[in-house]
């Protein structure tokens, strides 16, 4: 790399390249993998383990006072109140990987008191390399990455993630694509959530979309997305996105435009106190949310989902017809309201020709 790059980011790229050699070199016989079931349709290989436990030894090898937030692993490894957070996705795009489609990554993300400051995703098929610093810029190997510059969603591709776990509302995703589909060129799921942003960074696409994301899929997309001069936060435009499971993101113009079709499908609730008998979770900080995300974590390994609640009820409105008629009559009107406005003109004497 022709740039001096941060000394943490560089730990972190030795990292991510550690773990997509285990990947790689899995790749090539995926008959022998060992595959478990954490919860219907969402997998975890040994492949998994491996390439995390070697995130895990290369980070706290160079930062031991560092604290971890990993997928498989939870905070089970370094220091639980430090300032310094690494927040790991060893594998993300498992499924994909377990079928040989060769679409995922390791994502590995760094936070400073809950803000992010190094990313790095890390996609070991095609040996690319997506970097970012805080400040510093995002990047696909030494290329410099901004975000598409079209402005109308009509001319867009969009990336997006489909529901998979038990208890997911699948009526509610189908009527967020009823919404976005017509508006845009074209939807994209490859299913690797860490590349889908990494692919907003680079122009590839200009917006993304998902729901039940946890901060492991979303953090190092992130930065590379807010480097690249582009805008991420959940539907309702905030930037309160990283724990609560929904994520939109784009190039300023794009990303307004998506979260005026998302906005009716949050499920972020307000700030107002919670009415009697509800529960108060607006009032959870990012760290409580976290903790009540991982506590849903049972024994065997399986997580508890939660289930989204039902879709809000989407306003229809039937459009509006302007006869000619209509048009001519509105036309007709104000043409006498500007004759009655101005001056009287003298008449000009036919045959003669005004000035």
């Amino acid at each position: 790399m022709s740039q001096a790059l941060h000394p943490m980011l560089n730990i972190a790229i030795k990292a991510a390249r550690s773990a997509g050699g285990i990947i790689n070199r899995a790749s090539l016989d995926l008959d022998m993998l060992k595959v478990n079931t954490k919860s219907p349709n969402d997998f975890v290989t040994e492949v998994d383990h491996k390439a995390e436990a070697i995130i895990i030894e290369t980070l706290l090898g160079a930062y031991p006072g560092h604290g971890i937030l990993a997928e498989e692993s939870g905070r089970s490894h370094g220091a639980k109140d430090s300032d310094y957070v690494w927040i790991i996705d060893p594998l993300d795009g498992t499924t994909n990987f377990i079928h040989g489609f060769p679409v995922y990554a390791v994502s590995i993300a760094l936070a400073f008191r809950g803000q992010l400051q190094q990313a790095v995703v890390y996609d070991p098929t095609r040996n690319d390399l997506f970097y970012a610093s805080k400040g510093r810029g995002a990047f696909l190997n030494d290329k410099r990455l901004r975000v598409s510059k079209r402005t109308r969603l009509t001319e867009c591709l969009v990336g997006t993630g489909f529901p998979f776990r038990k208890g997911d509302n699948f009526k509610r995703y189908m009527q967020m694509m009823e919404a976005i589909m017509p508006a845009c060129a074209g939807l994209r799921r490859p299913g690797a959530a860490a590349l889908d942003l990494c692919y907003v960074a680079a122009g590839y696409t200009d917006g993304f979309f998902e729901t039940g994301l946890s901060p492991w899929d979303a953090a190092a997309g992130a930065l590379m997305i807010t480097e690249a001069g582009g805008l991420i936060g959940n539907f309702t435009g905030e930037s309160d996105f990283l724990y609560q499971r929904e994520v939109v993101a784009g190039s300023p113009k794009i990303y307004g435009q998506l979260v005026t079709l998302l906005s009716p499908f949050t499920r972020i609730l307000s700030d107002e106190p919670a009415a009697a008998g509800q529960s108060p979770k607006a009032t959870l900080t990012p760290e409580a949310a976290l903790a009540a995300q991982l506590a849903g974590d049972k024994g065997d390994g399986q997580k508890v989902e939660p289930t989204e609640e039902a879709a809000p009820a989407v306003v229809r409105r039937a459009p509006t017809r302007i006869s000619k008629e209509s048009m001519a009559r509105e036309k007709q009107a104000t043409a006498e309201a500007d004759r009655k406005s101005s001056a009287p003109r003298p008449r000009v004497p036919r045959g003669d020709v005004p000035f």
